[in-house]
Parts: structure tokens; sequence; C-alpha cells
């Protein structure tokens, strides 16, 4: 039987695949929530636009490059073969400078527009994430996600230094929710993805450990989040709005870990990891939905 060729989408498709923005949407989402966090009232709109399109283009440009790095291992999975890079349409000279431009524009935005430490600290976090996680953290360690998970956490910080000009303590609470969120996220991912992350040679846990400890791991984290997401309540920096919608979601994210954990199967897992981004954007939007609340 003749195969049938994959049709090579158009190129400017395959540059914005590159950027991954459905998870720079939800990383964004989480920044411009941070935005809204850190002031009082309405924040001025100058900055709020600017750090949002600043972050973003940061965001996207690591993510290039990230595909740029991990080209040959995204060749030999089936969710990322057929990414520009991975199928040579895309040259690696093309998407240094892309993310080039895009980077250097974000930081540029950043700088002015907003304010230097918005500029650096969201520059680490591309450094974090595209060089130190992608290149040495990945490839070494099957605790990779756990590692690594502090760039991929960083957006409401970004968003608050935004408007701020500083990064309290309360900041540091969402950035510490997203790290906590951020494993068991990947590993239901990587359990109904197990077989493609074996070819590609990653040391993902349910490669190296198996899935039945992936699946406690995931549970374990899912009372740790729980906890952790009650810490804005604690501090008062939320309200009941805020509590009861935590408490809801979370106990939602236990029921699927504990479902996980008892008898697996790949819908499962499929389900869990995508009710987790939906449990991150349904959480920061109770967290803006009580801030405003409450300034009534």
């Amino acid at each position: 039987m003749t195969s049938v060729p994959i049709p090579t989408p158009p190129l400017l498709r395959q540059y914005l695949v590159l950027t991954k923005p459905r998870v720079t949407q939800l990383a964004v989402f989480c920044a411009v929530i941070g935005m809204f966090l850190a002031s009082p009232g309405l924040p001025e709109l100058v900055p709020v636009v600017a750090g949002t399109v600043g972050i973003w283009l940061l965001a996207a440009a690591a993510f290039a490059v990230n595909c740029l790095i991990e080209q040959e291992i995204d060749a030999r999975m089936l969710r990322t073969a057929r990414r520009g890079t991975a199928r040579g349409t895309i040259s690696n000279a093309q998407v240094i400078l892309m993310s080039g431009v895009l980077g250097g524009l974000g930081m540029v935005i950043l700088y002015n527009l907003v304010n230097p430490l918005t500029m650096w600290l969201t520059f680490a976090t591309f450094v974090g994430y595209a060089i130190i996680y992608t290149i040495i953290l990945k490839p070494l360690t099957p605790q990779n996600i756990v590692i690594g998970g502090l760039s991929g956490a960083m957006p409401p910080a970004l968003g608050w230094a935004t408007v701020a000009d500083s990064v309290p303590a309360e900041a540091w609470i969402l950035v510490l929710i997203i790290f906590i969120w951020t494993p068991p996220h990947f590993w239901a991912l990587a359990l109904y993805r197990n077989n493609d992350y074996a070819k590609s040679g990653l040391p993902m846990l349910p490669v190296t450990h198996g899935k039945r400890f992936t699946r406690l791991h995931i549970l374990l984290y899912s009372f740790v989040l729980f906890a952790a997401t009650l810490l804005p309540f604690i501090i008062r920096m939320s309200g009941l709005l805020y509590l009861a919608s935590a408490i809801v979601l979370s106990g939602m994210f236990v029921w699927y870990a504990w479902c996980l954990y008892r008898q697996y199967s790949d819908e499962l897992s499929r389900k869990l990891f995508r009710f987790s981004i939906l449990y991150l954007a349904l959480l920061f939007a109770a967290l803006l939905l009580d801030h405003w609340v409450r300034l009534i």
C-alpha cells in the first residue's frame, strides 16, 4: 500500500507552530493575571499592553530555540515530528533569526515601555527555559520537569513586576502554585505519550521508573498542589470566593489523580492532562475575580 504524503503547511504556519502558541497563551494569561493582582485598582494601560506583548515575544523566542535544539528528538516523536525544524523545512539559521528578532524586540519593549526589572526577569526566564532546561536538565534527569519547572512558573512574577516594579511574596506564591502544578501536568502527558518519549531517548519519569511510579508521584503532587492553592487565602491575599474555587478545582485535580493511580488508562491520563490546563486557567481567573469583588 502506497503511503499518502503529509502535506507541508504554509511557511508562516510552520513558524507559528515553533512558538508553541497554546502554551504561550497560558503563560501570558498567568502573567496578565499577575499584572491585575499587583494593582489595587485597574493598572495603567501602557505597561499592561507593553508587558503582555514583550513577555509574549520572549516566550515565543524561547520556545523556538527549544524546537531548534530538540529538532532531532522531535523528529523521533509522533507528537512533534511535523514541526518545521524536525522536518527540515525551516533551517537553523531561519529559527535563530526569528528567535533573535522576537526576543530582541521583546526586550526593547520591556526595557523602554515597562521597566528594566521585568526585562531582566523575563530574559532570565528565557535563558532558564531555552538553555538550562532544554540543554542541561531535560536530557540529564527524570526530574527535569521538577527542577526546570521554575522557568515555566515565572509568568505571574513577570506580570507583577510589570505593574509594581517589584516582586513581593504574593507573586512568589503564584509562582509556587505553577511550579507544583507543572510536574503532574507534564507527567500526565508523558504517561499516554510513553512510547514517544521512549523513542526520543529523553529520561522522562514513566520511561525510567515506570507508569505506576509516575502515577504515584502525580497523586502526591496533587495533594501538595491542593495545599499550595490555599496559601493566597491564608495570607489574606484573596477571599472566600477564591477559597471555594480553589477547593473545588483542586479537589477535582486530586480525584483525577486518584482515579489514574488506582487504574490506569490512556484516556484518563489524557483527561487529567486536559483538565490540568483548564484547572490552572480557572484557578487564576478565580484569583482575579475575587480580587475585583473585594475592591467593590
